[in-house]
């Protein structure tokens, strides 16, 4: 009867436990990571265009961009995007040029497209 007992034991713990693949246990966990203005778009306009577009703005520039509500502006109603993405040397920004790296240029665009966040 003992005999029985711990053939049962063994049965069911036998078919009771589950098989896990390694793939099964490390599932890829996406985490989104979104550009916002005060870690990626900021330090691109004080590299690169706070020499003209200070407060006031100098050198000819129409605008300043020393702030988030002065950048997104810029961006939704001043075609801050098309200067920046511009090839043309008359319209290129930073003004004189050279053009902005184009990484640069599609991390401002991403930032536009996700919504344009602060932080």
């Amino acid at each position: 009867m003992k005999k029985i007992a711990v053939l049962c034991i063994l049965l069911i713990s036998t078919f009771s436990c589950s098989y896990n693949s390694e793939d099964d246990l490390t599932e890829e966990v996406l985490i989104e990571n979104f550009v916002t203005y005060e870690s990626d778009i900021k330090p691109i306009i004080d590299n690169n265009c706070i020499s003209c577009h200070s407060n006031p703005p100098i050198n000819g520039a129409p605008m300043a961009l020393t702030t988030y509500d002065d950048v997104k502006n810029a961006v939704e109603n001043r075609g801050l995007i098309e200067r920046i993405s511009s090839t043309d040397t008359g319209f290129l920004m930073p003004f004189g040029g050279p053009r902005l790296p184009q990484n640069l240029i599609d991390l401002v665009i991403q930032w536009e497209e996700e919504g344009l966040l602060e932080n």
